[in-house]
């Protein structure tokens, strides 16, 4: 494999005459530029990413961290990440966790070793992980998205949840219900506490009784959309509307009602979150709560690139507000 000497000898130039053709860092008559193309051409020479990363201190990557997931959420998201990194000239490191500790930390070991640029967490089991191991590597910056803890000293970009779960139920009581249960994420997750906290304000605001019989958890996963379900349908009398906290599980509450002879929207109407791209081709389409996805990897890519480029020095949370996106899984019950 040829190196910049090789170059340098063949077109009988300095080796940082070489580099200031390739880099563009200084002028070079078109003479001797034309050589060292004509060399770089011919000898088939790649400049070394890795070599070049150890001159200049950076090397344009970021490392990913995120739990694996059968949710197309995750997907979409790094998606927004992928493209943004394209956009701006950066190389994506990504990495499944599997939700294992253990293997969260081989993944952050190895991206530290290759000197990545930046850190993007989402990855929901570093809530119960010891967060001095992010803490000893700083001030490798650091973006917490979404499904990472709440008290990690970084910049973090979230999702309004409250809100959105807020949005979910006010939709279901202006459309006439007044029996409404709630299918929550699993509680020692931030996304699914503030969820249902945004559920348990909207029927208090109008005035309606919350049936604890009609609250269930799953796991956000299809699976745990039937686990949930079928919990409720053992307590007896079925509420007319669900909350359920993502798509993912709304999916799993649609099959598992069909198996049941439940029909949605009629005998049951219901209301998902996160808006996933399978969730306007299921039948019904399902009513649901749009995160902008792209956004968020987006907007942490660009975060990123603020604190590296030292455009802020404090950590800051950037907030995504969630939209209702209305399809036919929702009855009304208004005259």
């Amino acid at each position: 494999m040829a190196t910049i000497k090789d170059v340098a000898k063949h077109a009988g130039v300095s080796t940082s005459t070489v580099s200031h053709v390739l880099n563009q860092t200084r002028f070079v008559s078109e003479d001797i530029s034309s050589r060292v193309r004509a060399a770089v051409e011919e000898l088939n020479y790649a400049p070394s990413a890795l070599a070049r990363s150890l001159k200049v201190n950076h090397t344009r990557t970021f490392g990913m961290l995120v739990t694996t997931s059968t949710n197309p959420f995750f997907g979409e998201v790094v998606k927004g990440v992928e493209r943004r990194c394209y956009e701006q000239g950066y190389n994506l490191i990504l990495c499944n966790t599997e939700g294992d500790i253990d293997r969260m930390r081989s993944n952050l070991d190895m991206l530290l070793q290759k000197r990545v640029d930046g850190l993007l967490l989402m990855c929901s089991e570093v809530e119960t992980s010891a967060f001095d191991l992010f803490a000893r590597h700083q001030p490798v910056p650091t973006v917490v998205m979404d499904w990472g803890p709440i008290d990690f000293p970084s910049d973090k970009i979230q999702d309004n949840s409250h809100h959105g779960g807020y949005l979910a139920t006010k939709h279901l009581i202006e459309k006439g219900h007044t029996q409404i249960g709630c299918l929550t994420g699993p509680l020692d997750k931030l996304p699914a506490q503030q969820r249902l906290s945004g559920f348990v304000q909207a029927m208090e605001e109008s005035g309606l009784t919350i049936n604890k019989d009609w609250i269930a958890s799953g796991n956000f996963e299809c699976e745990g959309g039937e686990k949930a379900f079928n919990a409720i349908y053992k307590n007896g009398k079925l509420p007319t509307a669900l909350f359920v906290c993502n798509d993912m599980m709304a999916m799993g509450v649609i099959n598992t009602a069909h198996k049941q002879g439940i029909s949605v929207p009629d005998d049951l109407s219901i209301v998902g979150y996160d808006d996933i791209k399978l969730a306007k081709y299921i039948t019904p389409s399902l009513t649901t709560i749009h995160q902008p996805k792209h956004r968020l990897g987006q907007q942490a890519v660009d975060t990123l690139l603020e604190k590296i480029n030292k455009q802020s020095d404090s950590n800051k949370v950037i907030q995504l507000e969630p939209t209702l996106m209305e399809r036919d899984s929702v009855k009304s019950l208004t005259p």
